[in-house]
């Protein structure tokens, strides 16, 4: 497993397996994000798998599964609740965690400046440049 902190409160990681569970409860985490689709991975690393042991381990699942092509405002509003709703550290994945980083950006939209919240995922090789001008839209629309 390997987690990569983008703010004190949310990191990213690539896929997890229920084994890390364990791990992700001893690192202080209160919530699990999953934003990947159930189509992309094996039947053991099914959000259902995972909610079943997540929430075994007394933290809070929330299933927000997307691709780069369905990626949505649900999903953005989806991720900036569970963020809202947190009352601990949250770790979201996905497959490589890039997604997680996008949504993460799109969902603060307004509340941090756009660089910042590229500059976070970049240092691990996420792309959330290429959304600048849906992140820089949404804070617009936020005021």
């Amino acid at each position: 497993m390997d987690i990569r902190p983008l703010s004190d409160n949310y990191a990213v990681s690539p896929q997890i397996t229920v084994d890390d569970v364990p791990a992700i409860r001893e690192a202080g985490f209160k919530v699990v994000i999953c934003n990947r689709p159930d189509g992309e991975n094996s039947p053991e690393q099914s959000a259902k798998a995972l909610r079943t042991a997540v929430e075994a381990a007394g933290m809070r699942f929330v299933e927000n599964g997307f691709t780069g092509q369905t990626l949505g405002m649900e999903h953005v509003e989806t991720q900036a609740k569970a963020l809202d709703e947190a009352e601990g550290p949250v770790l979201a994945y996905c497959a490589s965690g890039n997604r997680s980083s996008i949504v993460w950006a799109m969902a603060l939209a307004g509340t941090r400046p756009t660089d910042e919240l590229i500059a976070a995922g970049a240092k691990y090789g996420y792309q959330a440049a290429a959304f600048r001008a849906q992140i820089e839209a949404l804070a617009k629309a936020r005021g």
